[in-house]
């Protein structure tokens, strides 16, 4: 495959992933100068077919890029009105008050939002402006230049047959260049991935740290539906087994977004995260909400929560890592969206300036600096040590130690525990089989809870099957002969598609990957206990259609 002979073309920037940061990128870098050549590469079928997210939105990133945004009819039209915190136990739950929180979790002002419409929204913003947008276009790999520098990207490739050769209507692809390439992917992205690596991005810094965040948009009665109510929970049914909470968000037509998140830190291998989630819809207060309701969509993302330390360099020759390729979840408020925004801003504004001197190819330091000092650095500082205070001491400890240090740090500036360390990768953090017990899981009931497979249809995911596994091992070996019986291989449990199965046949214990039905979330890459398991992109357009996630 190396002897490809490819087409190329040149802009001044090439943006990869059509989410908040590569948008609010193509936006300011055109708004800065409407003759720079922009292009804007999704992998999606559409701008927004592989956006997942809660959400609620803090407006302030938009706020800075697009100021006349309501004018201009983007789609943030509910407002938060409520704000409840709840612990659960099994059978009842306590509500927790909002008066002993730090200001910076008030929702005040924010948006319960569809962030795929959101996008799509701003993708209209960026197409008048002049910005080039090609959706379907999978970014396979990297061009480097003489230099080692990041020169562009292979985008557009299809047809190859599934052993990875040329099949009849083979196309090569495109080799799309600039002088400067921001990569916008998203959590776990492939080629960031690659440059962190390549890099050695992550010197020095602590393990990015992540949870798998499971998400349904529910039609509900109108008699139960309260506009703008947003809902946390925290507690049943995880308990001590893994981190993790729940968000009921009220958005219009009756609607309401159902997710649960499972912090990928957890011991216990029998762990089923998207068993959890279908169990926590069975909670009184749950059930009674959906009660007479339909569930009209599903999905499934990873999210990034190392925060302010786990955040690598972002920046190497010719090529800078924006919003959750670098992870700018602010975990406590369960933001990270106006940060995304923000970088990509932020981004646009170091590269226009190094355009405007001449420079190419090098590295954009002014937009660390600004990540790092500026409105982002400031946001995740408060609240560095959220995340290793649950994972060190759990749950009920570390809400009140938690809330301590974002007090002290709102108020001064500084917490009296310096900045924690997270220690172990999630994979890392995963115990021996040997150490627990299986999970006993209900059965789900069709009505309020459900299969895998059942739920993976209301993802609208598809993947051409001829094509190449994107799904990829290392050692074709380790899930039967290492993972199997040490940790009783979790990918049959971690993935929330039902991509991974073990299969018992006449010679022993066979690993299965379903990968059509793989919704990008990217759990399997990080989680797999012996880091086996390599997520790359499959042919462009493929994957989940997520209409309003």
């Amino acid at each position: 495959m190396n002897d490809i002979v490819r087409e190329s073309m040149e802009y001044d920037v090439v943006i990869v992933g059509g989410g908040p940061a590569g948008l609010s990128a193509a936006i300011r870098l055109k708004q800065l100068d409407a003759d720079l050549n922009v292009v804007l590469l999704e992998k999606g079928s559409e701008i927004g077919a592989h956006i997942l997210s809660g959400a609620v939105l803090d407006p302030s990133g938009l706020d800075a890029l697009i100021p006349d945004w309501k004018d201009k009819g983007a789609p943030l039209t509910v407002p938060v009105t409520e704000d409840n915190f709840y612990m659960l136990g099994e059978a009842g739950q306590i509500r927790i008050p909002n008066w002993p929180m730090p200001p910076l979790m008030n929702n005040h002002g924010t948006y319960i939002v569809s962030m795929a419409n959101v996008c799509r929204w701003m993708a209209e913003q960026a197409e008048a402006l002049g910005v080039e947008i090609f959706p379907g276009m999978s970014c396979s790999e990297l061009v480097y230049g003489e230099s080692g520098e990041v020169r562009g990207v292979v985008a557009g490739e299809f047809g190859k047959n599934a052993d990875g050769t040329p099949g009849d209507g083979y196309e090569p692809g495109m080799e799309l260049l600039g002088r400067y390439v921001f990569l916008a992917e998203g959590v776990r992205g492939s080629l960031s991935k690659e440059v962190i690596a390549k890099y050695d991005l992550s010197k020095g810094k602590e393990p990015q740290k992540f949870g798998l965040g499971m998400k349904e948009i529910w039609e509900i009665d109108p008699a139960r539906h309260k506009l703008g109510s947003v809902t946390h929970t925290m507690g049943w049914p995880l308990g001590s087994n893994a981190g993790g909470g729940s968000f009921i968000y009220h958005i219009d037509n009756n609607q309401v977004y159902v997710g649960f998140v499972v912090h990928l830190n957890y011991e216990n291998p029998y762990l089923y995260p998207y068993m959890e989630f279908q169990r926590f819809k069975h909670h009184p207060m749950v059930a009674e909400l959906l009660k007479g309701g339909k569930r009209v969509a599903y999905g499934a993302r990873a999210i990034s929560e190392g925060g302010y330390q786990s955040m690598p360099k972002m920046v190497a020759p010719g090529v800078a890592l924006l919003g959750c390729s670098v992870g700018m979840v602010n975990v406590p408020r369960i933001k990270g969206n106006h940060n995304a925004m923000l970088s990509g801003k932020a981004a646009a504004e170091a590269a226009f300036a190094a355009i405007r001197a001449d420079r190419t190819g090098d590295e954009l330091g002014d937009y660390e600096t600004e990540v790092r000092t500026g409105a982002i650095g400031k946001d995740l500082f408060k609240v560095r040590n959220v995340k290793p205070l649950w994972s060190k001491y759990g749950l009920t400890a570390s809400l009140a130690l938690g809330g301590f240090d974002m007090w002290t740090n709102s108020l001064f500036g500084g917490s009296l525990l310096g900045t924690l360390s997270h220690g172990k990768t999630d994979a890392e953090a995963t115990g021996m089989a040997a150490k627990f017990q299986p999970i006993d899981y209900p059965k789900p009931d069709g009505k309020l809870s459900f299969d895998r497979l059942t739920n993976v249809a209301f993802s609208f995911t598809n993947h051409e099957e001829s094509q190449p596994a994107h799904l990829r091992l290392k050692d074709a070996t380790v899930p039967t002969v290492i993972n199997l019986p040490k940790y009783a291989e979790p990918a049959q449990r971690y993935c929330p598609a039902g991509v991974y199965e073990v299969v018992q046949d006449d010679s022993g214990p066979r690993f299965v990957i379903n990968f059509q039905n793989c919704v990008h979330c990217k759990t399997c890459d990080i989680k797999d206990p012996s880091q086996n398991i390599v997520w790359t992109v499959p042919q462009g357009g493929d994957g989940p259609n997520y209409p309003n996630m």
